[in-house]
């Protein structure tokens, strides 16, 4: 198994799948804990990677290459 870290897409397309699973109401109870659990480390991990790229785009780079928030223009 590779530890190459997964893209924001690979992590979104799986807690889709754990989400699919859990609607399904197939899973045995402790497997069904456990995808939730998986699911919410997805989910915060998502998010942080959301917040970050909103940060990056929210700023602007100055001429002198300098970077500032766009409200601040």
């Amino acid at each position: 198994m590779s530890n190459k870290k997964k893209t924001f897409e690979e992590n979104l397309q799986d807690l889709e799948g754990i989400v699919s699973q859990l609607e399904n109401g197939e899973v045995p109870l402790e497997e069904a804990i456990a995808q939730f659990q998986k699911g919410m480390v997805l989910s915060k991990d998502l998010q942080k990677t959301l917040e970050s790229a909103e940060k990056t785009l929210v700023k602007v780079m100055q001429d002198d290459g300098s970077e500032a928030e766009m409200d601040a223009l």
